[in-house]
């Protein structure tokens, strides 16, 4: 008895050695890992949180052939403006004069799509969540767009020459309020065929694409001297 008393006790202590030194060593790797998204909350930047709101179609995008009979034009867009920057008027008959967001406007530009009673697609609009769209888009009244006024319009940024160096990612020539989802505008069968990107799947625009927050003059290219210091 004495004898089985003893190895019992062994069996124990082993027992106890395992538990512990088992539960020592996960007590190890738990501090020596640390979470990146369950307790660890990267911080986002609100300016560029828009930006990923329609990631998910940009391999939609990439893949979707371009119907070249209904493709909208940079004349159309800036021709639909009172200037520059200015929220673009309804150029079609609305369905309610007081109608709003969900209920009429936003069934055609929230996803785009191409509406066969105005035989074009509809451009998507950056900011969905904007509900009372007809607080600043207003509907034609007149035959023209817009009657002529002495009225100075700045001349809109030009298409291809806002790169800050000769390769370099062009620079975002317009404010961002409003028009922080870049792929509502710049992708889908709805955008303009002369600002229709041709990478929508790098859905991080902003990483490369920053704005243009002042005037930046030409620069030639650098060119290393090779010439001897000892001259």
């Amino acid at each position: 008895m004495k004898r089985l008393g003893i190895l019992s006790l062994f069996a124990i202590l082993f027992v106890a050695f395992v538990v512990i030194w088992n539960y020592s060593y996960e007590k190890g790797l738990e501090e020596a890992y640390i979470p990146i998204s369950e307790e660890r909350e990267v911080p986002i930047i609100p300016s560029e949180s828009a930006v990923f709101e329609r990631s998910e179609f940009a391999l939609e995008y990439l893949n979707m052939p371009i119907d070249e009979n209904h493709q909208r034009t940079l004349d159309t867009y800036y021709g639909n403006r009172a200037y520059t920057g200015a929220p673009p008027s309804i150029p079609h008959p609305v369905k309610e004069e007081r109608s709003m967001g969900g209920k009429v406007c936003l069934q055609c530009h929230q996803n785009g799509g191409f509406v066969e009673k105005f035989n074009a697609y509809a451009p998507v609009t950056p900011h969905p969540e904007m509900i009372n769209c007809r607080q600043c888009h207003v509907t034609q009244v007149a035959r023209s767009t817009f009657a002529a006024n002495t009225f100075y319009k700045k001349p809109a940024p030009a298409v291809g020459v806002n790169n800050a160096l000769d390769g370099s990612p062009p620079v975002v020539p317009h404010p961002l309020q409003l028009r922080e989802n870049c792929l509502a505008c710049h992708a889908g069968p709805g955008a303009v065929k002369e600002l229709r990107i041709d990478h929508p799947e790098r859905i991080n625009c902003r990483q490369c694409h920053v704005p243009k927050t002042g005037e930046t003059r030409a620069a030639m290219s650098f060119i290393r001297a090779n010439t001897d210091v000892n001259e």
